[in-house]
């Protein structure tokens, strides 16, 4: 008798240890990124200039090319903000606008302000803003938007049946108005981008779009949106007809958590390796995995000019400045372009290859971005655009240091030692 009860007792032992490992196993699987993506070397036999290069891009990606736009850069937080603030103003129908970050005395109280200014006139505005990029705001400009009849979600506010997606952040920046002005680029909306006596502001670039694309644009806001909150947004008010506004070929490109093919890591990937003469990148944070460095490595092996700009000592995120520097060498050693930027905080987000393609964006080009946030980015395909964009990247050059091999062999020990401690915590910001 005690034998069996206590084959009962093992047994039951057994089959709790197997319930909680298969619960155990769900959680992890939703904790963490599907493994999917890319991992083989992209061979490309071809340039960028080859029909090839546009027509695969336009059937892997899920939005389509869309011609006739135009498109205008915003430089730096204060032209950026305003901008968007007379946007906002002349709204007539709908304001649609996500972001990561939202908060500051004279930032988002002037975004707050206006929008609810805009929902107190009777247009349709909906705000989703991103939890944690949300924890600092204030709770005074939150509730004037409550109040004004603006509907406010912000994205992944914990709660028992969202705690496994908790890391999977909306780190997007865009703003729709009326279904006819799209904006995105780098720039969050927080006091950090504004010059004050004591600093410049981050530096940064934003872009205003008006033409087709805008409907995709706004599309990739529907769909956060709808599972944001359940509703489905449709009609004129946000989806108008559009008339060409300009000649640009342009393509929305949205990426989200689990997605399994991480497809803004494999488009740029993919534009690698189909470089021929040159690749101009910024980034705010450079952190990717191995084969993303050596896919940078094999193209400046094989001749083309590799350029990479990102923050110095200004960098918010010390730790993954010094888990990224560890990398370096490789890419040093086999002639990769690597510049820091002095003045502030760089932030912006720009790519471009061979004076043919351009994308620009909210995507950094590190681990968070490719398999862990909602990101947006617009691809433009015009030879004037994407020289433009060299051009900004370029201008912004003239303010930053070159990282040489003798500058990453002479690092002090304790820098070393901060990266290394990144590295295996996983610092992947």
């Amino acid at each position: 008798m005690k034998r069996r009860t206590k084959l009962k007792w093992i047994g039951g032992t057994a089959l709790s240890v197997a319930i909680l490992f298969a619960a155990g196993n769900v959680l992890l699987s939703n904790l963490t990124p599907m493994p999917k993506r890319l991992v083989e070397p992209v061979v490309v036999e071809y340039g960028l200039d080859d029909p090839r290069f546009l027509r695969t891009l336009e059937h892997i990606l899920p939005h389509p090319l869309v011609g006739g736009n135009h498109i205008e850069h915003i430089e730096g937080g204060e032209a950026i903000y305003a901008a968007k603030l007379d946007a906002i103003a002349e709204a007539q129908d709908s304001i649609n606008f996500e972001v990561f970050e939202f908060f500051g005395d004279r930032a988002a109280a002037a975004f707050a302000d206006a929008l609810a200014e805009a929902a107190e006139r009777g247009v349709a505005v909906r705000a989703l803003l991103d939890y944690v990029g949300t924890m600092p705001a204030e709770e005074e400009h939150l509730e004037r938007m409550a109040e004004a009849g603006v509907e406010v979600i912000r994205w992944r506010e914990p709660s028992w049946y969202q705690l496994p997606r908790f890391n999977h952040r909306t780190h997007r920046k865009l703003l729709v108005v009326d279904g006819e002005i799209g904006f995105t680029g780098g720039a969050n909306v927080t006091d950090s981008w504004l010059p004050d006596d004591d600093a410049p502001g981050y530096r940064d670039h934003h872009f205003r779009i008006t033409g087709p694309l805008v409907g995709n644009m706004q599309a990739a806001f529907v769909e956060v949106w709808l599972e944001a909150s359940g509703e489905l947004l449709h009609g004129d008010d946000y989806f108008p007809e559009l008339e060409p506004r300009g000649e640009l070929l342009m393509q929305m490109v949205s990426s989200k958590p689990r997605e399994g093919m991480h497809r803004i890591r494999m488009m740029f990937k993919y534009a690698i390796a189909a470089a021929r003469e040159r690749i101009t990148i910024s980034s705010a944070y450079f952190y990717p995995d191995p084969s993303f460095l050596d896919a940078l490595i094999e193209a400046a092996e094989r001749g083309v000019e590799v350029r990479i700009l990102v923050p110095g000592d200004s960098i918010d995120y010390g730790f993954v400045r010094h888990a990224s520097v560890n990398r370096w060498r490789p890419m040093l050693e086999a002639g990769v372009e690597i510049y820091e930027y002095q003045p502030s905080m760089y932030h912006a987000k720009l790519i471009s290859v061979d004076d043919r393609w351009a994308s620009i964006g909210s995507t950094n080009i590190d681990n968070r971005s490719f398999r862990i946030n909602k990101e947006g980015n617009v691809n433009v395909y015009d030879e004037d655009f994407a020289r433009y964009v060299r051009g900004l990247v370029e201008d912004d050059l003239d303010d930053a240091i070159r990282y040489t091999v003798e500058r990453w062999e002479e690092r002090p020990w304790h820098k070393r030692l901060a990266g290394w401690v990144s590295m295996i915590a996983g610092a992947h910001y």
